[in-house]
């Protein structure tokens, strides 16, 4: 005699809550595209760094509630493509590329395929068995790459009403993200750091002190923060365990 199959058919408010906000944070993208079409930069960018928060949050919410889902997983997945992958770099784009000829829809393209091959990449690596160092991603993650691709941006809005660096430039840049997505660099991962409890104080101080920092001055913080990641991607590379030959 087969026991009968059952299923949760219904979800508290609560448990759909993570799945919600990555839905919001779709809508944040696709709406970070329509306002660069339409030329409103300053809050396309935004738009697009409130979906990179969004991406921080939903998954750990789902893990707290319980509520993870293959379904869940991949709707995570596909937003990340449409925020990070091709949000971001369009509203480069519209922002200072649109009067190249090819070189900067070229830039565009490279940047979003290089994007889904590592969203491709980090979802086989994460279904798969193989051992890995979980304190590493290997390439720099989608949303830390829409954040530096951005970096133009900041340096327009923080020091003139236009672009600072040539558009060859931007195209550049662009490119040599997207290639940093793809590449086997060894980028720290904020999700295995532990706080001691003696330092749980100065880092609360830290945070508060990076959110006046982003209200008050928000172009130079994103500066420094942009620049303070590459310098950690830098440090990982040369602090990062090698992998030991046979």
């Amino acid at each position: 005699m087969t026991e009968p199959v059952t299923s949760q058919s219904e979800f508290s408010l609560f448990q759909l809550l993570p799945n919600a906000l990555t839905i919001l944070a779709i809508c944040a993208g696709l709406t970070a595209i329509r306002l660069g079409v339409q030329g409103d930069y300053v809050l396309s960018v935004l738009l697009i760094i409130g979906a990179g928060i969004i991406d921080g949050i939903d998954g750990r919410l789902a893990r707290l509630l319980g509520s993870s889902s293959k379904m869940g997983a991949e709707l995570d997945s596909l937003a990340d493509f449409l925020n990070f992958g091709v949000a971001a770099p369009l509203t480069l784009y519209f922002w200072a590329l649109q009067d190249m000829r090819g070189l900067g829809w070229i830039s565009v393209l490279v940047f979003a395929v290089c994007c889904v091959i590592r969203l491709a990449r980090f979802n086989v690596t994460a279904k798969s068995d193989e051992p890995r160092d979980s304190a590493y991603f290997q390439g720099v993650p989608s949303p830390a790459g829409a954040l530096l691709v951005m970096l133009p941006m900041y340096l327009s809005f923080a020091i003139a009403d236009r672009a600072v660096l040539p558009d060859t430039a931007i195209c550049l840049y662009m490119i040599v993200v997207g290639l940093l997505l793809i590449s086997r660099l060894p980028t720290w991962s904020f999700k295995t750091t532990k706080i001691s409890r003696e330092n749980v104080k100065f880092f609360l101080v830290g945070v508060a002190v990076v959110g006046a920092a982003l209200f008050s001055f928000a172009w130079l913080t994103l500066i420094v923060l942009c620049l303070g990641y590459v310098a950690m991607v830098i440090w990982g590379w040369i602090a990062a365990p090698r992998p030991r030959r046979r």
